[in-house]
């Protein structure tokens, strides 16, 4: 599968699960479009479409994971080497959802949700004018249906709803038809619906709903009847019959109802969208199934349809309105006895629909969602819980959306919807994932010609904050934010790194063993490598004396106890030198001189791990230039035993390790830039390793990582590719050989330095 990043150049990928859902994710920073791309996992080595956030740098170079402010979800914070800043992203709950499309009937008009078999899933019924059926979809509570069962209705179905209308604890079916009449299909409690049983209504009955409107406990239905200005009830005798319709004047062209009880005495009252006359009419209910005259409000432009609930948390019903022909929808808080405030009206996508409410966030407060028939989309407003709603997001949909209903479709406990599109006689599913979000970013300036080269994350003075460090390549220093929490951070604190020094890469460890991290910097301008000694407090003592010189300029840092004193060493890679440093600490906090050791052709990036299992850390180095890696194992002591080199792909630019083939040997992955493959060369345990096996990947392949992409407890590859605006996903048969890539878009290309 393939995901495209729009002209975009992935530069750098982040792992985590941003989401909580227990599914890793992709964050992946691009070059050139000014922005992120988050690619959410469904837990099964795919992934949804990318998601695209602001960073406002065309240069985003570089990124970092972590829960910033403490919500017990991951945030991210990025590197922007072109405008001298940081942006921070914090992770929160949203509506994601992805369409999955069933087949309907022709021209489906309304859609409707209820457990039609009793296996505690939710199914799905569909009213199709077209073809003059309903289609039932019933659900496997993994958010997927099986394929349509259709009746027939004898006439185009306009409106659909469910309710045990005979008293067996089984739901059962009505369907508004275009001939004037509703028709009762009885269930048998298995999925299965009986023949249906018209009854009359008004002219051209519409939408249709069910309710208990002269508390007998049996449910009655009421029709809104578009083409005479009416509604019709026809009360229930509890056996799935019905009486004969009785009549009340609504507005002109009524083309919605809704039930709730609006002046809190316990009965039923009655709301309808009058498209006509830009008004709904409420009509208050009396305990014989009997209802008082309308009473008329005005909403916005050709209202065409109508739902309740309490937006403000009042206990009082209020009601929202879609408005077809001015793109709006209305709402109007309710006073508790059957009146209501004049409309607040909130902007939608192009001719909304339809309307339905409930809590999409989880936050115990209402939202509205609506169907946009001319916009192909839903746009989704969360609401305050004091009567006024978020500016709408908007999610694409089939063709022609006419109709809602919600449900939990995949038993996650999280709301998800349901739209039948008209036009491309389709029902779609759009769940709900709480997806990994971001926020606004917060964007922190690091310094006037800063030059951001790289940037850490850590709790530097541990109070369970994380915070943030920076390397100031324009203005020799380094920078440290100290966290708040909430996501917000102090002033930045400046550390010289040395005249000229032009800081590159840092490392952070505890060198010297008291308790407190401290920080490696390797200065690309003076060649050399400092040491800033940390305290409790979050600051750190000035360079001094623990500078360490090299004979070229460092381009990379890294650190891991590699000789088991349980001291930190440090790995240095150099710019177009063809050898690696390691250095060993003293207690201070200063370190030996390095120890060189050659590996020839321009070390382009390096990983650590134990490649010979006798617990002592080794590290493999992959050269661009020559077009091989080095394994060097380590002694235990410090040093490493000669290098050995095994061919790659042309210019290899990235390399990760992780055991493949379940052996508990680790392997390794190359990502080879100049011929668009990666190389996986699996270990035999010793030290050694196979010949690469390659694979093809994207354009031009600048990063790669191994994860469990899809649960499976085998690990899975994702590869940057620089020219194509995507990643490539890799998913593992555990056995060391690897399914042909899937491509995710990230959004923009990455820097290619």
């Amino acid at each position: 599968m393939t995901y495209f990043l729009n002209a975009a150049s992935p530069y750098s990928i982040g792992i985590g699960d941003f989401n909580n859902d227990n599914r890793m994710d992709l964050v992946v920073t691009n070059n050139g479009t000014n922005n992120i791309a988050l690619l959410v996992g469904y837990g099964n080595g795919a992934f949804a479409s990318p998601k695209m956030y602001s960073t406002g740098s065309s240069s985003s170079i570089s990124i970092a994971i972590g829960d910033l402010n403490r919500d017990n979800r991951l945030d991210i914070a990025v590197i922007n080497n072109d405008t001298n800043t940081i942006s921070i992203m914090l992770g929160y709950d949203e509506f994601f959802p992805i369409q999955t499309i069933y087949s309907t009937g022709t021209a489906p008009y309304s859609v409707a949700v209820g457990d039609f078999n009793h296996d505690t899933r939710l199914d799905i019924v569909v009213a199709n004018y077209g073809d003059k059926t309903i289609s039932v979809l019933l659900g496997y509570g993994n958010g997927s249906f099986v394929n349509q069962t259709k009746y027939s209705t004898g006439s185009g179905g306009l409106s659909v709803a469910v309710g045990d209308l005979n008293n067996d604890a089984q739901l059962d079916i009505v369907v508004a038809n275009d001939d004037n009449t509703v028709g009762v299909l009885v269930g048998y409690g298995n999925g299965s619906f009986a023949n249906q049983t018209k009854y009359s209504t008004g002219y051209q009955s519409w939408p249709v709903a069910v309710g208990d409107f002269n508390n007998d406990t049996q449910l009655d239905i009421v029709v809104a009847n578009y083409g005479d200005n009416t509604i019709s009830v026809l009360l229930g005798h509890g056996n799935g019959s019905f009486a004969n319709q009785t009549t009340y004047s609504t507005g002109d062209a009524s083309q919605s109802v809704a039930v709730g009880d609006f002046n809190n005495d316990i009965r039923l009252d009655i709301v309808i969208a009058n498209f006509g006359d830009n008004t709904i009419s409420v009509l208050l209910g009396y305990d014989n199934g009997s209802f008082a005259n309308q009473t008329i409000y005005s909403t916005g432009s050709s209202p065409r349809s109508v739902a309740v609930g309490d937006f403000n948390n009042d206990t009082y019903l209020d009601i929202v309105v879609a408005n077809a022909d001015d793109d709006t929808v209305s709402v109007l808080l309710g006073y508790g006895n059957g009146s209501f405030a004049n409309q607040t009206k909130y902007s939608t996508g192009s001719a909304p629909y339809s309307v339905t409410v409930g809590d999409f966030n989880n936050d115990t407060y209402l939202d509205i969602v609506t169907a946009n028939f001319g916009g192909n989309n839903v746009s989704v407003f969360l609401g305050y819980g004091n009567g006024s709603f978020a500016n709408q997001t908007k999610y694409s949909t089939g063709s022609g959306p006419l109709s809602l209903a919600f449900g939990d479709f995949n038993n996650d406990t999280r709301l998800d919807i349901a739209v039948a599109n008209f036009n491309d006689d389709t029902v779609g599913i759009l769940l709900r994932y709480d997806r990994g979000a971001l926020k606004e970013k917060i964007t922190f300036a690091s310094a006037n010609s800063s030059r951001l080269r790289s940037f850490a994350v850590f709790d530097f003075n541990n109070d369970s904050l994380l915070d943030i460090a920076v390397a100031n390549y324009g203005t020799n220093n380094i920078g440290i934010l100290l966290g708040h929490g909430a996501g917000a951070f102090g002033n930045q604190m400046m550390f010289s790194t040395g005249l000229n020094s032009h800081p590159y890469s840092m490392a952070i460890h505890d060198f010297n063993k008291d308790g407190q991290v401290d920080i490696a910097v390797a200065n690309y301008g003076t060649k050399n490598l400092v040491t800033f000694l940390g305290s409790e407090n979050g600051t750190f003592e000035n360079r001094g004396s623990y500078g360490v010189n090299f004979d070229f300029a460092p381009l990379v840092v890294g650190a891991g106890s590699v000789n088991k004193d349980g001291r930190s060493e440090i790995i240095v890679a150099y710019d177009g030198i063809d050898h690696v440093d390691v250095l060993v600490t003293y207690n201070l906090g200063s370190f030996d001189h390095q120890t060189t050791y050659s590996t020839g052709g321009t070390p382009r990036s390096v990983a650590v791990g134990n490649f010979n299992n006798d617990i002592h850390l080794d590290f493999v180095v992959a050269h661009q230039v020559v077009n091989t890696i080095s394994v060097l194992l380590g002694y235990g002591n410090g040093s490493f035993a000669n290098q050995t080199t095994y061919s790659t792909g042309s210019i290899p630019c990235s390399v990760a390790v992780g055991d493949f083939n379940n052996d508990t040997h680790l392997d390794i992955v190359v990502a080879n830039y100049g011929d668009k493959t990666i190389s996986v060369l699996l270990g035999y345990g010793n030290g050694s390793f196979a010949n690469q096996t390659t694979y093809s990947t994207g354009s031009e392949p600048y990063s790669v990582a191994v994860g469990d992409f899809n649960n499976d407890a085998l690990l899975d590859i994702v590869v940057a590719s620089e020219n194509d605006t995507t990643i490539s996903v890799l998913l593992g048969y555990g056995n060391g050989s690897f399914e042909n890539q899937t491509k995710y878009s990230t959004g923009s290309k990455p820097c290619n330095k």
